[in-house]
């Protein structure tokens, strides 16, 4: 009978209208007393009222009234465009958990004062134990800050160098503690800084609107929502050729170096390569070396970084490029059936382009697979609202 009702419907040769909705008899059944609800949740109300107006539609039918005997079988309801989304109401009633920034402001903190602790307790050693280090002396405290910065920064001019074994394994721990700890700190807080400032820029662009020219657009993926790699290369570049400069200008003005000499070790020891044959021997140059090479050495060790970077993104689109161009072979076919029904459906195929393009790992899949088992609670193999509502329960 059912068979029979559906196929009158899909014939060609009848073209039957839907079975019309009496509105008057819906507003004279949801304004008819009815007993009070029991206390319960926002949801099962809209739940009861979407049964009730459905049951009202099916029993003023010109079918049902036909045949009083006509099972009616589940129904599959469309949302309307114009009605408030399901998905607003559910969230209104279950809030959704508001995403947690990984990257915050903590780590800005966390890096100054754990810097500042770090040269705090290299000048105090070096204070208490300034008699054990030769070389060419100023102050003190300026001393102190030199080396510590130097060794944080594995330059090693050895203008200063320890002479005892206290100093000597001071030094040790100094070092392996600088390098190995401080500088992913430091590596982080640069990081989040510029991360702020792309997202500075990407919001100053997406503002303009309509007033993005090509050349905006050619250094800038609004729709990727990051810069270009090309731009943070010139960018990471362009300071270590601005760290350079200053370098130059301060050791030749203020260590009365020649200009050679001055660009020679300016790029020593932005590098950290410091050979040792030039070095700061003027208090106001160590003091400006003290912040200098910190933020130099960072700077220059990024921009490597970019470098990297832009390499491994060019090969990546090389490799893309490739594998979406070739043809699916019969072996890439059987690989890509998951569930080996004999053929391909599209989300199959994304999975599997995606797992040759290195974009995903079985790790990533087997891990998102048992989420999904966790959501599916009737175990039918999709997620419908009502798995969504008793998980919230």
């Amino acid at each position: 009978m059912e068979n029979e009702q559906l196929l009158s419907y899909l014939s060609p040769r009848k073209n039957l209208r839907p079975p019309p909705v009496f509105l008057p008899s819906i507003f004279e059944s949801l304004n008819s007393p009815k007993p009070p609800l029991p206390p319960s949740s926002s949801s099962d109300t809209i739940l009861n009222l979407q049964e009730s107006l459905l049951l009202q539609n099916q029993q003023n039918s010109p079918a049902a009234r036909s045949d009083p005997n006509l099972a009616w079988g589940k129904i599959n309801l469309h949302r309307c465009k114009t009605a408030p989304a399901m998905a607003v109401l559910m969230d209104a009633i279950n809030p959704s958990i508001p995403k947690p920034k990984f990257g915050s402001e903590s780590i800005v903190r966390q890096a100054c004062i754990l810097l500042i602790l770090y040269l705090s307790l290299g000048v105090a050693i070096y204070w208490f134990n300034r008699h054990h280090f030769v070389g060419p002396k100023t102050n003190p405290v300026v001393d102190a800050l030199y080396f510590c910065i130097v060794t944080m920064c594995t330059i090693g001019f050895g203008d200063i160098t320890p002479n005892s074994n206290a100093t000597k394994l001071f030094s040790i721990l100094f070092v392996l503690v600088g390098f190995g700890f401080i500088d992913i700190l430091l590596s982080g807080m640069v990081s989040y800084v510029l991360d702020l400032q792309e997202n500075y820029l990407l919001k100053t662009v997406q503002h303009d609107g309509d007033k993005r020219d090509l050349a905006t657009s050619y250094i800038i993926d609004v729709k990727k929502g990051r810069m270009r790699i090309r731009l943070k290369v010139g960018l990471a570049l362009g300071v270590v050729v601005l760290c350079i400069g200053i370098g130059v200008g301060v050791m030749h003005y203020v260590e009365h170096l020649e200009w050679l000499d001055s660009f020679y070790l300016s790029v020593m020891s932005v590098t950290t390569v410091g050979y040792g044959d030039r070095a700061f021997k003027t208090m106001p140059g160590r003091l400006f070396a003290a912040i200098w090479l910190l933020v130099s050495t960072v700077a220059v060790a990024r921009a490597f970084l970019y470098l990297a970077e832009a390499r491994v993104d060019k090969r990546h689109r090389r490799m893309a490029k490739w594998v979406l161009g070739q043809d699916m072979t019969v072996s890439q076919f059987l690989a890509a059936d998951i569930d080996n029904n004999g053929y391909v459906s599209k989300s199959e195929f994304v999975i599997y382009k995606l797992r040759e393009l290195g974009k995903v790992s079985e790790k990533d899949i087997m891990q998102i697979s048992q989420k999904f088992d966790r959501l599916d609670s009737g175990n039918c193999g999709r997620i419908c609202l009502a798995d969504l509502k008793d998980g919230h329960h």
